[in-house]
């Protein structure tokens, strides 16, 4: 089972994949993960990368594939996978499309949550009030501004990969403004389709 998750910053992905590598047995693959791991195991892509990092430049769509491509043939992603952070663009999805084909792999879907905005940022303010309030020190990430422009560079950039998989037959669409166990168990629904009856029983 190979999946992608899609949704703008705040929507709930890193608590749906926790979700997902519990109940399916499938690792999460963050492409900042990945990238640090090549580089600290110091593979040939990895020292390519850390050069271009060291130089001070982002690291080119080529470079993130064969990162993703080297750690999708280790043995634990022989059941499946799910991706976290690539692919960003549609660059990006045509070389994932080409690399499992090569593979002789496929997506099996592509799980969009959809979120409204401004009750992300309605959200957001809360949280920094009530962290205020109990006098904590504000996360770093947990500023309006910053968080804005996470949203504008997930429309321009990520957003164009809905049309792409819908296209394809892949996108499945999930209300992520509902509660967590209501998300949980929308994705399950659609996961259901690609697991063997027993998992969905045992889960």
């Amino acid at each position: 089972m190979i999946l992608i998750f899609l949704g703008p910053p705040g929507a709930g992905k890193g608590t749906q994949a926790a979700h997902i590598v519990s109940r399916y047995g499938v690792p999460q693959l963050s492409t900042g993960d990945m990238l640090r791991a090549a580089v600290a195991a110091e593979t040939p892509v990895g020292k390519k990368a850390k050069a271009i990092m060291d130089a001070g430049d982002l690291v080119s769509d080529d470079v993130v594939a064969a990162i993703v491509e080297e750690r999708i043939e280790a043995d634990d992603c022989a059941p499946g996978f799910l991706l976290d952070g690539f692919p960003r663009t549609v660059a990006q999805a045509e070389m994932l499309d080409a690399m499992l084909q090569k593979k002789e792999r496929r997506l099996d879907a592509v799980i969009e949550l959809q979120v409204d905005e401004s009750a992300l940022l309605d959200r957001l303010r809360s949280r920094i009030a009530e962290t205020k309030a109990r006098g904590d020190e504000v996360r770093k990430d947990d500023n309006e501004d910053t968080f804005k422009k996470r949203l504008d560079v997930y429309r321009e950039q990520t957003a164009p990969l809905i049309p792409f998989y819908e296209n394809q037959g892949k996108l499945k669409v999930v209300d992520g403004m509902g509660a967590v166990e209501e998300v949980t168990a929308a994705i399950d629904a659609i996961l259901s389709e690609f697991q063997p009856d027993s998992v969905a029983e045992n889960g």
